[in-house]
Order: C-alpha cells, then sequence, then structure tokens
C-alpha cells in the first residue's frame, strides 16, 4: 500500500533526525567527552553590575566619544552654545560652497536661524510641504543637520531617532552632515541609551533608531575600504553647551 503524504513526510522528518543525531554523536566521540543534549543554564541576564556602574565624568565623556569620533574619519567641534553652533554652520557652509540645507523640523535647531545666517543659501526643514519630496530634497541636499537624542561616549556613537518631523533621510543623503549633540545627551555607555527603549515600551518606539558611528565606510567590493557610499562622507559632530 502506497504511503500518505503525512507518512511519507514523518518517514522523511525521521530520517533527518536520524542523521542528526549520527552526526552529533560523532562529534563528541572525535572531541572525547559526552555529547551536550541540554541547553546551557544562563542564571545572569544583562550586563554585570561593574559595568552598569561603570561612569565617565562630562570631560572624560566629551574626551573619549572625541577620540573614538575623529578615529574613524568623523569631526568634532566644542561650542559653548547654540549662536556658535550657527556659526560654526554657516562658516562651514560659507567654505565648502553648499547651496541647499535641510535640517529636521526641531525646536532647538529652528533656534539656529541657519535662514538668517545663510541668506544665500536654501534652508528647506523637513516635511514642513506637503508638495515636497523630501526624500529628493534630501539627496540634493549639501549639509543635512540633525538634532543627536543620544549619544555614546565609549562606543563614540550618536543615536538619532525618526518620525514625522526627524526624517532618516536628513541624515542619511547629504553630502554633509552636521549633529548637534547637547552635552547633558552624552553618556557613557551604550546601554544606557538602550535602556530607555526598553522603558518606552514597545507601543511607544520611534519609527525607527539609528546609530551613526561617523562618516559612511563601507569594504563590501574586495574589501576596498570607501567613504561615503551609504551614507555622508563628511560628519561633523557638534557638542554644544
Amino acid at each position: 500500500m502506497a504511503e500518505t503524504d503525512k507518512e511519507w513526510l514523518a518517514r522523511l522528518e525521521a530520517e533527518s533526525r536520524a542523521k542528526q543525531e549520527a552526526f552529533m554523536n560523532g562529534i563528541a566521540q572525535k572531541l572525547k567527552r559526552p555529547r551536550v543534549t541540554e541547553a546551557p543554564k544562563h542564571p545572569f541576564r544583562g550586563a554585570p553590575d561593574f559595568w552598569n556602574e561603570f561612569e565617565w565624568s562630562l570631560d572624560e565623556r566629551i574626551e573619549r566619544f572625541s577620540e573614538n569620533w575623529r578615529s574613524v574619519g568623523g569631526h568634532v567641534a566644542r561650542l559653548a552654545g547654540m549662536d556658535d553652533a550657527r556659526a560654526f554652520i554657516a562658516a562651514k557652509a560659507s567654505e565648502m560652497g553648499a547651496r541647499y540645507i535641510v535640517r529636521q523640523n526641531e525646536p532647538e535647531l529652528a533656534s539656529l536661524h541657519l535662514e538668517e545666517a545663510l541668506p544665500d543659501a536654501v534652508v528647506s526643514v523637513w516635511n514642513t510641504d506637503s508638495e515636497t519630496h523630501w526624500k529628493a530634497r534630501s539627496a540634493e541636499a549639501d549639509f543635512g543637520v540633525v538634532m543627536a537624542d543620544y549619544a555614546a561616549a565609549y562606543t563614540g556613537s550618536v543615536t538619532v531617532l525618526s518620525s514625522k518631523d526627524k526624517g532618516r533621510s536628513v541624515s542619511l543623503l547629504p553630502t554633509v552632515l552636521m549633529i548637534v549633540i547637547p552635552a547633558q545627551r552624552l553618556k557613557t555607555r551604550l546601554g544606557e541609551i538602550l535602556v530607555e527603549f526598553d522603558r518606552a515600551g514597545r507601543e511607544n518606539l520611534p519609527a525607527g533608531i539609528h546609530f551613526i558611528s561617523g562618516p559612511s565606510r563601507s569594504s563590501d567590493i574586495e574589501n576596498d575600504l570607501t567613504i561615503g557610499v551609504h551614507g555622508p562622507g563628511i560628519v561633523y559632530a557638534l557638542i554644544v553647551g
């Protein structure tokens, strides 16, 4: 009597499991030790206490972040306030001949008054005009200006969250990226940032959580390091306050 489909599948499953058992037993025999048949126990969860308690002073955080950021080709400027940030961005825009600037739609960035500081450039604010194709506008921008939500000194990483006012294209597509980092948002460890997302809960997570660690770098093609393939090739971290 011919096998039914169900019986045929059950036989294949049994044969596959028998081969798997023989394979694993063979490895254990060659290693000359009993085969492990139970999952190892993990009584501890998360980072150890000493790491959770590890913290640098603000000056140390700024110094370590700057070292790590520069080590991958990024630029750092330490600025006293938003007025200095506006002057810095305007000076770099003039130096590089930037004509198109796009920024996130955030109150802190509105206080920069880039439209006044850059009268010869076109400054666009993300998602303020329903007729504008904002991804295309960001792709043609010379400068993108974003506000950091967090930064981690130990890894030299900046966290930028996405929302309707904070499109990820602003940090991904322009040629040059300017990231304004309020000093009080600079943490020691990445874990201090990640725990905030756990506390918020899944239903309150943003549309995107982006970790930026300097200029775009890729070695996908024949291990040849190329800058600026998947994002801005020039990135400034402006630590303010």
